[in-house]
């Protein structure tokens, strides 16, 4: 057992100051509120809980910043985006996506998070070609996991065709193709490779998305591993919205909330393009919307309405998806800042009883946790020790207790107040920096040398 002890920290109860908190392994045993610290303690400003980033494709760090020219068309946007990421994955080893998903957890973890959801789609080689294991890729992510001690959700994702109408997959495309016989043979090699992990690994379903799969596959999809989650795009893009309608005669979220039993175990991506009545009957089925605001941004999605979705009870969390920052502090302000920028007012997500990084960071603990199927989320006794302690040393933080704390972390401060991070109580942040920073981030350099702008 080893005891924390902090200033103040945020319970599932509110909260407290001086606050004991007990660790059994990789499970808060107790707490205890009102207390002096005693010898042996490691002393901290605030502890809060960590979130998990519940959407990434780890291997696209890889090209951050390496798709902010204009190619030939007249407008840029998120259908030639993908191509260049096309072009770009036909490069990457196995070797290669194991050195950039280490770095990334790690990224993750420096940043505040506890734990990753790894929609995982990069499954062949290129052209297509099947590995001999058919969960080479996935054996990598987990591999990855065992260096950086993230808590791992790993999404197994089948992607069956082009689009809506059945096309075959494309360039690039090609290397994340199964059909579902091939998928639950996958699902089974990635369930197998999670064993090397501590116990609080969990496995999950992906269905790309409604232009990637039948729903014959969807319906597949849900019943493959019953209760675990359950993620897919959703109503991210126009031309996706679009191409959906045209051929299933509904838009996405109509379409979905019609034919499949959609409930707590999904998660939806982005939700973009919804509109409100479908904000409203989405929120309904207890889902987690899945934001991944500097993406979105990033990519020219469009602004989800949290502001209703919130009025709804609606549960959300976050990713960092592309992965050109990863930052828990700006995907929050970011968020926020959209809600702000498209309704023309401020503290759009701020209620009665709670400051703007109050709501923000409760709900992506809770629905984080919810997302990834892992039992934490809040500090409470006897759930998973997913743990962020923020330095108070900080002149943006000084003075600054309870709710004007995280204000003035997400709006005002940074990353840089993240001092020390446990995700299933394994200690892997520290004073700021990783545990393993130093080799990690060698391998990834090495990987970064030898690729070739897109």
């Amino acid at each position: 057992m080893s005891r924390l002890w902090a200033e103040q920290a945020l319970l599932s109860t509110g909260w407290a100051r001086d606050v004991a908190v007990t660790l059994d392994g990789s499970r808060i045993a107790r707490i205890e509120t009102g207390v002096a610290p005693v010898p042996g303690d490691q002393r901290l400003s605030v502890l809060l809980p960590a979130p998990a980033n519940l959407h990434s494709h780890a291997f696209q760090r890889a090209m951050a910043g390496m798709t902010e020219r204009r190619g030939p068309s007249a407008q840029d946007s998120f259908w030639t985006w993908r191509q260049l990421m096309f072009r770009f994955l036909d490069q990457l080893t196995p070797d290669d996506v194991q050195a950039i998903t280490a770095f990334v957890q790690m990224e993750m973890l420096e940043a505040g998070y506890g734990a990753s959801v790894e929609f995982h789609y990069l499954h062949h080689a290129p052209g297509g070609v099947a590995y001999v294991d058919r969960a080479e890729m996935a054996t990598r992510v987990v591999a990855a996991a065992q260096q950086s001690g993230i808590g791992l959700t790993l999404l197994p994702v089948l992607y069956s065709q082009g689009g809506c109408d059945g096309r075959a997959l494309g360039p690039g495309q090609v290397r994340f193709g199964n059909d579902l016989d091939g998928f639950a043979r996958l699902v089974e090699g990635a369930e197998a490779a999670l064993r090397a992990l501590p116990g609080d690994a969990a496995l999950g379903i992906a269905p790309h998305s409604l232009r990637a799969v039948t729903p014959e596959e969807l319906a597949g999809c849900a019943a493959l591993r019953p209760g675990a989650p359950l993620h897919m795009h959703l109503a991210e893009q126009i031309a996706e919205v679009e191409e959906v309608q045209a051929f299933h005669g509904a838009r996405p979220v109509e379409w979905l909330l019609a034919n499949a039993s959609v409930d707590a175990r999904w998660c939806l991506i982005h939700c973009t393009q919804m509109q409100r009545a479908e904000t409203l009957a989405l929120a309904a089925t207890g889902a987690v919307a899945g934001l991944c605001p500097i993406t979105e941004s990033s990519l020219g999605d469009g602004i989800f309405d949290g502001v209703a979705w919130g009025q709804a009870g609606g549960r959300f969390g976050i990713g960092s998806d592309s992965n050109i920052r990863i930052t828990l502090s700006e995907e929050l302000r970011v968020l926020d800042h959209s809600q702000r920028l498209r309704d023309h007012t401020r503290a759009a997500l701020a209620t009665v009883e709670h400051s703007t990084g109050r709501v923000l960071l409760d709900g992506a603990a809770q629905g984080g946790a919810q997302a990834a199927g892992r039992d934490a989320g809040a500090l409470r006794e006897g759930a998973l020790a997913d743990l962020l302690a923020l330095d108070t040393g900080g002149v943006d933080l000084e003075g600054r207790a309870g709710d004007a704390l995280l204000d003035a972390w997400i709006f005002a401060g940074d990353d840089r107040a993240v001092s020390d991070v446990w995700s299933g109580g394994r200690p892997v942040v520290q004073a700021g920096r990783h545990v393993a920073r130093d080799a990690i981030e060698a391998g990834y350099r090495r990987v970064m040398r030898r690729l070739k702008a897109v």
